[in-house]
């Protein structure tokens, strides 16, 4: 099943899809969406124009667990998200992706302008593959 995952920004979204296999995690853009209603409604454009069948949206919680300001926000753009889509629409832990995504970047000398163009969508990446593994682990423990 292909899956979406969504890094909700107050300027910029990063969005990143899986293979069928939910072998491979690959960023497909940052939408610049700065009007809330109007990036859920463009987040859902994207779910029905890419097929998925499940979205997950990144949850960024305090390092202690705790829902701060930013949490509740993405809470309530998955809550919009899932009105207007026909597909699951799940939070996902996030803690710590942006510094991944930050130090993959760095690795990779991506610098500037187009640093901040990408990552959000390497972020967006990052939960893709967290989630994608969770979900493996949870098959293998099945059989």
């Amino acid at each position: 099943m292909k899956i979406m995952a969504v890094d909700f920004g107050d300027a910029r979204t990063g969005l990143a899809v899986c293979d069928r296999t939910e072998f491979l995690a690959s960023p497909v853009g940052v939408l610049h969406e700065k009007d809330f209603d109007q990036c859920v409604k463009k987040v859902s454009y994207a779910v029905e124009e890419y097929g998925v069948g499940e979205v997950v949206v990144g949850y960024p919680r305090n390092m202690n667990g705790t829902a701060g300001e930013r949490a509740q926000k993405c809470e309530l753009f998955a809550q919009k998200l899932g009105e207007l889509v026909e597909v699951p629409v799940r939070l996902w832990d996030e803690r710590s992706t942006t510094v991944s995504a930050t130090n993959y970047l760095n690795e990779t000398n991506t610098r500037g302008k187009k640093r901040k163009e990408v990552i959000d969508a390497v972020a967006a990446t990052i939960i893709l593959e967290s989630y994608l593994a969770y979900r493996k682990n949870q098959k293998e423990g099945e059989a």
